[in-house]
């Protein structure tokens, strides 16, 4: 569920992140982690201003600490609603990201999963349906539990297959249907 209180509306953006979370990465089986998670409620949602990086960063130490003071949040999604749309840009942030984590004395407790619109692969096609394992509909920093990821693999047979799995998956459903999704999400109603 986002954290959000009542009377205080859900941005379009997180809302897409949350249908992209449902009807993607659970739906597919993206992360065979994630439909019991999104079931318990432990996913929360977080708006960022990637045009403001040091408060972004900010903020990302912010759901650190939040994910320190409540063990019941496994998992929080922070969801660029503005910046960071060029590629590259992003992943200049996320570098700065994970040093911060590091230097926080986070690394090991907390890690970075990266989504993007355009997230393209090294070494990989940007046309790859491959790649949509990575793109969401807003550029996203996904924070999770270390221990956690570590406790559920440990009921996961052959987790190394995961990612194998995946690509096949992507090229299976094909780069126009994976790109059609996304852009239903992120521009409901055109």
């Amino acid at each position: 569920m986002p954290e959000s209180t009542a009377g205080r509306s859900v941005s379009p953006c997180i809302k897409a992140t949350q249908a992209w979370v449902e009807s993607f990465v659970v739906a597919h089986n993206v992360c065979p982690f994630a439909g019991r998670e999104v079931k318990r409620g432990s996913v929360h949602y977080r708006s960022l201003d990637g045009r403001h990086l040091e408060a972004a960063l900010l903020g990302l130490i912010d759901a650190c600490s939040h994910l320190d003071r409540v063990p019941e949040v496994e998992t929080i999604l922070l969801v660029f609603e503005r910046g960071l749309e060029d590629f590259d840009d992003y992943l200049d942030a996320l570098t700065m990201a994970e040093a911060l984590l590091e230097e926080q004395g986070y690394e090991g407790v907390y890690q970075l999963a990266s989504f993007h619109p355009d997230y393209v692969f090294e070494g990989t096609d940007e046309d790859d349906p491959a790649n949509f394992t990575n793109r969401s509909p807003w550029p996203v920093w996904h924070l999770l539990r270390e221990a956690g990821l570590e406790q559920a693999l440990k009921h996961y047979a052959d987790p190394e297959k995961i990612p194998t799995r995946n690509i096949a998956r992507m090229r299976e459903i094909g780069g126009d249907a994976l790109t059609q999704h996304l852009v239903a999400l992120r521009f409901p109603g055109d």
